[in-house]
């Protein structure tokens, strides 16, 4: 079973915002989806663009670079389901945001 680590604060991540964290080796993009906390790989699997500084709209990401977009919850590409990226559990205890990767 993976270990919850604590990458972030929940007062640094509001409603409808994203940030990027460096966690175990990977980079990650946290979404704040109406409270509700989400993790993806930070990398579009298009050409690499950094997801976590796209524009959130709901639960879908869309990369800054060429507009691939992606379901925060799922992972899924908008465009093609069967691509998708990793997606990390996530818990939030006291304010702490933590991911197992």
């Amino acid at each position: 079973m993976a270990e919850f680590i604590k990458v972030a604060n929940l007062n640094e991540l509001s409603p409808g915002s994203a940030k990027v964290v460096e966690v175990a080796g990977k980079t990650i993009a946290l979404f704040n989806v109406g409270g509700t906390v989400y993790a993806t790989d930070n990398t579009c699997l298009h050409q690499g663009g950094p997801l976590g500084e796209g524009e959130l709209m709901g639960e879908v990401v869309v990369c800054p670079w060429h507009q691939w977009e992606y379901n925060v919850r799922t992972g899924e590409n908008i465009g093609d389901t069967s691509l998708r990226v990793a997606t990390y559990p996530v818990q939030v205890e006291a304010g702490d945001i933590k991911i197992a990767v």
